[in-house]
């Protein structure tokens, strides 16, 4: 038979061939906002209110792909809230919001970046004098400690193990490597000032020490005092405890200290109950997880949501 004719034969059976395309799973996405507020909070672990905030706050910064169907704003943030909040997998939030892993992966990082950038606007000691008296108010309120503007501590994060050179400097006293996290709260328990970048065996009077916040005491731009623990040096700016109390006005000093400075404590917990992610720790890049420190963000907006 002439090659041709059988050439022929084979374009003729190739055009009987069926080809059929999977079906695009992707293409209908549920409004996440169209939830009752129960459902709501039950699926993202917070009221929508707070949702639509976080929504108008890094809007004009998602960048919207026209191509194929784009995630909305709205679905970006929800996927980046619950993976944050409640720390499970990324393929099981992929699947509710029908995406695909690599997309939730990307979204979370991109929206972190964002809340980072947006941070300062948010996250900030209070700065006129009607400001700081009112802090100072509410901290006496307490336990009847005059003059306090802030309560200072530091807190690890664990991180996923860092095989770069240096890597061992993560290693914080417990024995798991960590990012130590420097906050300081009002009596609100809303995070007024934070630092990221320091690993976890560096201890937190260093932390102190060489931030920024230290120089504007120094300066004088704040009226009130930080109080702390008795890992950092006693300054006329940083009371500490005393540690071998022994007169009734020294213990008094103490207990009122121990009671006021609690409430940096507090806020550690609310924060990683709300973040489960900072409660077990983070296992993306270390980079990305200094970025997505600034969850706190949500305290400096509403810290009762």
């Amino acid at each position: 038979m002439d090659i041709n004719m059988i050439d022929l034969m084979d374009l003729e059976d190739l055009d009987m061939l069926e080809t059929t395309r999977r079906p695009d799973r992707h293409r209908y996405r549920v409004n996440p906002f169209e939830l009752s507020d129960e459902d709501f909070r039950y699926k993202y672990r917070f009221s929508k209110r707070f949702g639509e905030k976080i929504v108008g706050i890094v809007r004009e910064d998602l960048v919207h792909d026209p191509r194929g169907c784009p995630l909305s704003p709205e679905i970006q943030v929800v996927c980046a809230l619950r993976n944050w909040a409640r720390h499970e997998i990324q393929d099981d939030t992929a699947n509710l919001h029908s995406v695909s892993q690599p997309v939730v992966s990307r979204t979370c990082k991109k929206v972190a970046e964002i809340l980072s950038r947006n941070s300062r606007e948010f996250i900030k000691m209070p700065t006129t004098l009607n400001e700081q008296q009112e802090t100072i108010r509410k901290f006496r309120s307490i336990a009847n400690f005059p003059t306090v503007i802030g309560a200072i501590d530091c807190t690890h994060i664990r991180v996923k193990k860092v095989n770069a050179d240096g890597g061992q400097l993560y290693i914080n006293r417990k024995g798991f490597s960590s990012i130590n996290v420097q906050v300081v709260c009002d009596a609100d328990l809303k995070i007024m000032d934070i630092v990221t970048r320091w690993r976890g065996s560096v201890h937190d009077s260093r932390i102190f020490r060489e931030c920024r916040l230290k120089q504007r005491f120094e300066a004088g731009a704040f009226s009130g005092i930080l109080l702390g623990d008795s890992g950092y040096p006693c300054t006329p700016y940083l009371f500490t405890p005393l540690l071998n109390p022994t007169t009734p006005q020294e213990e008094r000093y103490n207990r009122s200290h121990i009671r006021t400075r609690n409430t940096v404590e507090r806020c550690f917990g609310l924060w990683k109950q709300r973040f489960r992610c900072l409660l077990r720790g983070m296992f993306g890049d270390i980079e990305t997880a200094k970025k997505q420190l600034l969850h706190v963000l949500y305290y400096t907006i509403w810290p009762s949501t």
